[in-house]
């Protein structure tokens, strides 16, 4: 897209503002005839649309200005489909096995990326270079190393990059935020995250089998190593295998611990311990019941999950408490509210009530990527490629003391811990002709 175009339809947003019309209505181009024609709209593409991908897709679809020209999948039965679903919305879209073909359409200007988590690195870097703006969904990296080299390729093409940590968008996180910052807890020593799931039926080891008809299982695999197909390993749960993903620490916990960072105002951790294991899953490697405990100066936040709980602290399925010396503040998808401590003739500060969220969190992220596509104003971003990086790697910190077992120090300056094997599993190896790129 041209810098005339996005010139264009931040103009015509700022008409239909001025003319009492919402910037977040459905995307069909029909429905503003003298502000939009197709040489003005954002032109976007999405990789990995079965899930969470799709779903970003869709939101972002609903800001004006937009469309989908193209869809890329390796399961040629989710690809047909999606295309499908969108031809009866009137975007008629090319498909794609393999998104290296896709990047070189000159006229797509976005590319969402909803792949497992093993091809993000590979996937953002390249669209960056193609020209292309980027959603790619969390964790950024599978990897400490691929989150710098995905750091240093938005900063090298200097593209738009969203990271879709859609929490970063609504309005009850924010003000939960500004309440710790205000510093009417007092003194905060812990920072409890949880998150306590009903995450499926438990998994038992079942034997490989062949791919399903239209699956590219080669192209799925990418860099990853060379293995039989096996359902396990495959859509959704491949989130258990360090191969392709870092189990709930990576997926949850990026959402979650980016909230006790963002309220701490911390950095990396001095140091990083945790013990965990499997009681539900078999045959898997992700623990499905891990405690992680993060030193800092002055705080630590510890970080907790259970599968096939359902219920965790205060009650809640997930969450973020910022115990403070006069009050604890409890957050989660659903709202805040501030407990105070002690009796209450001793207390030191006034409770606050429930907050109850108010908006959808996806929506305004899809709309804050779309705004900083027209603008390009990066730091008007809600989650940068930064944001993305500084929680993934503490998510992984988190799983290599699982795997080393061990109590691991962290030298920022250096950019490595003081553990030998620790620091081995910093990178990821990649397999079958792929390399990490350099950014």
């Amino acid at each position: 897209m041209t810098t005339s175009r996005r010139k264009f339809i931040s103009s015509a947003s700022a008409i239909m503002a001025g003319a009492g019309l919402s910037t977040a209505l459905p995307s069909s181009l029909s429905a503003f005839p003298t502000l939009f024609s197709p040489a003005d709209t954002i032109r976007v593409a999405a990789i990995g649309i079965n899930g969470m991908g799709w779903a970003d897709l869709n939101a972002v679809l609903k800001n004006p200005g937009v469309t989908c020209v193209a869809l890329c999948d390796v399961d040629k039965n989710v690809l047909d489909k999606r295309a499908a679903e969108l031809a009866a919305k009137g975007m008629k879209v090319k498909t794609y096995g393999d998104y290296r073909k896709m990047l070189e359409d000159k006229d797509i200007d976005a590319v969402v990326i909803g792949s497992p988590d093993h091809w993000h690195c590979l996937m953002m870097v390249e669209a960056c270079e193609a020209g292309k703006d980027v959603y790619v969904e969390k964790p950024i990296g599978n990897s400490i190393e691929e989150c710098r080299s995905m750091v240093a390729a938005q900063e090298r093409y200097k593209r738009v990059v969203q990271v879709g940590q859609w929490q970063r968008s609504q309005k009850h996180f924010r003000d939960a935020i500004e309440f710790v910052h205000s510093g009417k807890l007092g003194k905060i020593g812990l920072v409890k995250v949880w998150g306590y799931f009903n995450y499926g039926a438990p998994l038992s080891a079942i034997p490989d089998s062949t791919a399903p008809a239209g699956v590219d299982y080669d192209m799925w695999l990418g860099p990853a190593p060379k293995r039989p197909f096996n359902t396990n390993r495959f859509h959704g749960t491949f989130r258990w295998f360090w191969d392709y993903a870092g189990g709930i620490m990576t997926d949850w916990g990026v959402h979650l611990l980016d909230y006790a960072l963002l309220g701490m105002k911390a950095g990396a951790p001095k140091s990083i311990s945790a013990a965990g294991g499997m009681v539900l899953n078999f045959g898997v490697d992700a623990p499905d019941t891990l405690t992680t405990i993060y030193e800092f100066d002055g705080f630590n936040i510890q970080w907790e999950h259970a599968i096939g709980y359902g219920a965790g602290i205060y009650n809640r399925e997930h969450g973020i408490a910022f115990m403070g010396g006069n009050g604890t503040l409890i957050l989660d998808r659903r709202g805040w509210e501030v407990v105070p401590q002690g009796m209450p003739q001793a207390q030191k500060m006034e409770a606050v009530p429930f907050q109850k969220a108010s908006d959808n969190g996806l929506d305004l992220h899809a709309k804050n990527f779309v705004d900083v596509i027209q603008s390009r104003k990066m730091e008007d971003l809600n989650a940068p490629i930064r944001v993305g990086a500084d929680v993934a790697i503490l998510s992984q910190m988190g799983n290599i003391a699982y795997r080393t077992g061990k109590k691991i120090d962290w030298n920022a300056e250096k950019g490595k811990f003081d553990d030998s094997a620790a620091n081995k599993l910093i990178e990821k190896d990649y397999h079958n002709g792929y390399k990490v790129p350099n950014g």
